[in-house]
């Protein structure tokens, strides 16, 4: 577990400012799971989705994300697993493959997290951000994510990473407006996923 709780470059949770975001989350609740459910919240609520809200500039490092309060769904993913590592909640990194339009082709990776809580074990979780359509929430042992797979080339991957996927870091680090990050989001073909660690389970999820 001890690998789900490691600082790095893009994971700073070592950064003064997580440290004290994370400890005054960490205030307002009694237990990890509360604490989880906070800084959950927080990252859902408080820091702007780059293309809800058409700002600049594109976050990748924890540190950043909550410097600029912005950041696609994969940054917003690094900063609450930086504020969860720095009260010791191990977190991981989830994806899916979704079309980016609802349509087909073309396709792109979403990012999200997995958290381990005491009571239930593994438990994933998305701070993409609610708006109309998405109500991502935080009710263990429900998951209750932002995007639920459909289409045959959609894919919901189960693997749960100790650091984000690289191809991700990449396009983040690539892209300094959300309009041109828009059009280069990371995707990995479903025949390509095992190669990074990702299988692909349920291409097809049924609509709940």
């Amino acid at each position: 577990m001890e690998e789900y709780l490691r600082a790095n470059e893009v994971i700073d949770w070592q950064h003064p400012e997580i440290v004290e975001l994370a400890k005054q989350i960490a205030l307002e609740h009694k237990t990890s799971t509360a604490i989880a459910k906070g800084c959950f919240e927080w990252v859902r609520d408080e820091i702007r989705h780059s293309f809800d809200y058409q700002i600049n500039p594109v976050t990748c490092r924890a540190s950043d994300v909550l410097r600029y309060k912005t950041g696609y769904c994969y940054a917003k993913s690094h900063l609450l697993a930086a504020l969860l590592r720095a009260n010791q909640i191990p977190a991981g990194f989830c994806y899916q493959r979704l079309s980016i339009d609802d349509q087909g082709a073309p396709y792109s990776l979403h990012g999200f997290n997995a958290i381990y809580l005491p009571e239930i074990g593994w438990y994933r979780v998305d701070v993409r951000g609610n708006k109309e359509g998405i109500n991502a929430q935080f009710t263990p042992s429900e998951e209750r994510l932002a995007y639920n797979p459909q289409l045959p080339e959609e894919a919901d991957f189960k693997a749960i990473l100790s650091e984000p996927l690289q191809i991700v870091v990449e396009a983040l680090q690539a892209h300094v407006t959300w309009d041109s990050m828009l059009r280069n989001l990371p995707d990995i073909s479903l025949e390509s996923a095992k190669a990074y660690g990702l299988v692909a389970h349920n291409k097809h999820v049924p609509a709940s």
